[in-house]
């Protein structure tokens, strides 16, 4: 069984070598995302949560907005 593995991990990685370089990026950043999904579903709740209370607080006026052009020629300025 473990012999099987080791070939099929070996065509499978043959196989993803013959992909287009943006289908390797999504495969790799699956494979990534695998080892931890819970940990990852709560950081994505965690940022939904803080997405939420930046538009809360924007839309109550307790926080202010920049065009992002006027943001991206601050930094390009630095």
């Amino acid at each position: 069984m473990e012999k099987q593995r080791g070939n099929n991990t070996q065509q499978i990685f043959r196989d993803a070598l013959g992909m287009p370089p943006v289908e390797k990026a999504a495969l790799i950043e699956k494979l990534f995302h695998s080892f931890d999904q819970e940990k990852q579903e709560a950081i994505d709740q965690s940022w939904a949560e803080e997405a939420e209370s930046r538009l809360d607080g924007f839309e109550s006026g307790k926080i202010s907005a920049k065009p992002f052009c006027d943001v991206l020629a601050e930094l390009n300025a630095k």
